[in-house]
């Protein structure tokens, strides 16, 4: 099993993670979320997901990510290092470069933990 099938792949009542309002975290499912928050929770990691989310075509090059940091290339991919830990990206190696893309239904089933339930007086 992977770790992205361990962090965000698990189901629930509903058919996917239950949302915080509908049913209190187990403590496995909390330090689960935890680390992928914690992973979102630097600036560079969340610039890092956006910049590869947002790519037409759904991939980008290392090469291409580097330069947009005023950091190390070591450090730049101990980042993305800790993102696809999270279960977040994935990467495939061609060649000498590693493409990332986001895992698909990664950000889905995140959000869908923090959406608030239809029903609840909440506003939206």
């Amino acid at each position: 099993m992977s770790k992205q099938d361990v962090v965000l792949g698990q189901d629930g009542p509903g058919g996917c993670c239950p949302a915080l309002l509908t049913a209190p975290l187990g403590e496995d499912r909390a330090h689960e979320l935890a680390a992928v928050f914690k992973a979102l929770g630097d600036p560079v990691r969340l610039r890092l997901l956006s910049m590869i989310a947002s790519r037409e075509g759904g991939e980008v090059c290392v090469c291409e990510l580097t330069p947009a940091f005023e950091l190390s290339q070591p450090t730049i991919s101990h980042h993305l290092k800790l993102l696809r830990q999270a279960g977040l990206i994935d990467g495939e190696r061609r060649g000498t470069w590693v493409y990332y893309r986001v895992v698909p239904g990664t950000l889905d089933r995140l959000a869908s933990v923090l959406r608030t339930p239809a029903g609840t007086g909440a506003t939206p």
